[in-house]
């Protein structure tokens, strides 16, 4: 679904991305299950974290840890977790990102966030509770900007939730404080479309303004 006249001009007014910027982010970027067979270079993904780490979260707190899984035999292992839909997808990526976020995120606070670090460790350090709410809440937002991350690098992206989160971290997180929330598949567009892209809903459905 292409953007109409009307709105391809009120947003060229009101960005300041071009319009081949928006559109790689945003107006033609499409969730993908299928790509071209051009291999993922480790100087991309090095690309794509270095924006994606700059994007805000609270207390500086960068809860996001990525795990690639670039071979055949770790990428087996990791669809044995996913829903048999999500399978296939996953094993013809030509990469694909496990993510999760760091319970004990709050140790890094005295590089990350070093003038508030001695007042809001102790605090987080005494509220397990809340401190994983923070990472868990903070990794989905970094989540959005992996995404973006990755379409401004030319990629197409299909992230999902569909898998056995439990069994990934049994399998890729044991010893660690990380939890998995998203398994997402990477690769160079092929031009192809499995449907028509669904609605979105519309200004004012979706806000308000007090």
């Amino acid at each position: 679904m292409s953007i109409d006249i009307a709105t391809e001009t009120f947003l060229h007014k009101e960005l300041i991305l071009d319009g081949d910027a928006a559109a790689a982010l945003f107006l033609e970027a499409r969730t993908a299950n299928s790509w071209s067979d051009e291999e993922i270079s480790d100087e991309t993904l090095q690309a794509i974290y270095a924006l994606t780490k700059m994007g805000p979260t609270a207390f500086n707190g960068q809860p996001l840890r990525i795990m690639w899984v670039r071979s055949a035999e770790a990428r087996e292992r990791l669809v044995e977790h996913m829903m048999d839909g999500n399978k296939a997808k996953t094993l013809t990526a030509p990469m694909v990102a496990v993510l999760s976020f760091n319970t004990e995120w709050h140790s890094l606070m005295p590089t990350t966030a070093p003038h508030m670090a001695d007042m809001l460790m102790p605090m987080f350090e005494a509220n397990a509770e809340s401190r994983t709410a923070s990472g868990n809440n903070n990794a989905h937002v970094q989540a959005g900007y992996f995404i973006l991350a990755a379409r401004a690098a030319g990629l197409a992206v299909g992230p999902m939730t569909g898998f056995d989160s439990a069994g990934v971290d049994a399998e890729f997180n044991a010893g660690s404080t990380h939890k998995s929330f998203m398994v997402v598949n990477l690769g160079k567009p092929n031009g192809g479309l499995d449907r028509e892209r669904l609605q979105r809903l519309e200004f004012d459905l979706a806000t308000v303004t007090l």
